[in-house]
């Protein structure tokens, strides 16, 4: 059933896009007629600039598109096909600045790994950054469009520039099969029960770590509302951290072998930079909270009216507790 829906959308595709040129066709030459009414070099001469403007676009279109020819995967290093898919990574991999010998324009298998270690170290770093930004993102528009459009669209973003990084010259269909490949390695893509709980265990286990007792002083009163901000934001964090780091393993991918394990080591790695990226932001998003807050306090008690000569006793004491607990908010406050 799914090949047959592939098919017949790709049918329906290719039957829309005959349609479309057609009609354009049509049109274009219905135009020419009308300026060949005024002379008839002007109507063969528009429709020769546009037949060249639809091969240029064409043309265009199809290097954006098209894929390099790759040689196949060895099975395993030193195998059949490995020397020519390393001569061939070597040509397409841009040298790092920081390469020994960053003069060469390819090299051996010596060369190619010193220069894919210095471009894991810089795919980590793009990660961590970008799951620094889905951390805040996470926090404060969980369940929102917004928030799920943009984590989505870093994300993507994310991918790209490593992909970028580890390719000279850049091919959408080799993109969007990257996409795929690293979308089939995360958690629901699809749906298995029994992946979750390895999924699920290190954002638990960031959330009732000592990361919490970056509380400001009183902010024990916020630990539910906080723990819900946090949980989003560490998950919205974990997922991007797995998306870069699979992203990274696909790209550094020199033989059949380095797939061996993917999954389970980008889980690993992408455990321990959520606890990294969770000390560092964490107190930023505790004390902004609760600053937030106690300011939200402290401008809601602001509104009950003081006592009058003739305000009743329930209304003095209303006063008298607002005004004590605005005093005890801005104490804990400068503590």
């Amino acid at each position: 059933m799914k090949k047959q829906l592939i098919l017949w959308a790709g049918l329906t595709a290719i039957f829309l896009m005959l349609l479309a040129a057609s009609v354009a066709a049509n049109q274009l030459y219905s135009l020419s007629l009308l300026i060949g009414a005024i002379h008839p070099v002007a109507g063969y001469a528009f429709l020769a600039l546009w037949a060249l403007f639809s091969i240029v676009v064409l043309l265009s279109g199809y290097r954006i598109w098209a894929a390099p020819k790759v040689p196949p995967f060895a099975e395993r290093e030193g195998g059949r096909n490995f020397d020519a898919y390393i001569a061939y990574r070597s040509k397409v991999m841009p040298s790092h600045p920081s390469h020994p010998d960053n003069g060469r324009k390819s090299g051996d298998l010596r060369w190619v790994r010193t220069n894919l270690k210095f471009l894991e170290v810089d795919a980590l770093n793009a990660t961590k950054k970008m799951a620094s930004k889905n951390f805040f993102i996470g926090a404060f528009a969980q369940n929102t469009s917004y928030g799920t459009n943009t984590s989505l669209l870093n994300n993507l973003k994310l991918v790209w520039r490593i992909y970028a990084m580890h390719h000279r010259k850049h091919s959408l269909k080799e993109f969007i099969m990257l996409l795929r490949s690293v979308y089939a390695c995360l958690p629901l893509s699809d749906f298995e029960k029994e992946d979750l709980p390895a999924h699920i265990k290190p954002i638990i286990q960031c959330a009732f770590s000592n990361t919490l007792s970056s509380l400001l002083p009183g902010g024990n009163l916020l630990t539910p509302g906080f723990l819900n901000l946090f949980l989003a934001g560490a998950t919205n964090t974990y997922l991007t951290c797995l998306c870069g780091i699979m992203t990274s393993r696909h790209c550094q991918m020199l033989s059949l072998e380095d797939r061996q394990g993917l999954v389970q080591q980008s889980m690993f790695e992408a455990s321990f930079m959520l606890k990294e990226i969770v000390k560092e932001n964490n107190p930023i998003l505790s004390v902004t909270i609760s600053n937030a807050v106690k300011k939200a306090g402290i401008e809601s008690l602001n509104t009950v009216p003081l006592p009058t000569p003739g305000s009743s006793v329930a209304q003095d004491i209303v006063s008298h507790l607002a005004n004590s607990l605005k005093n005890i908010i801005k104490e804990t406050g400068h503590e």
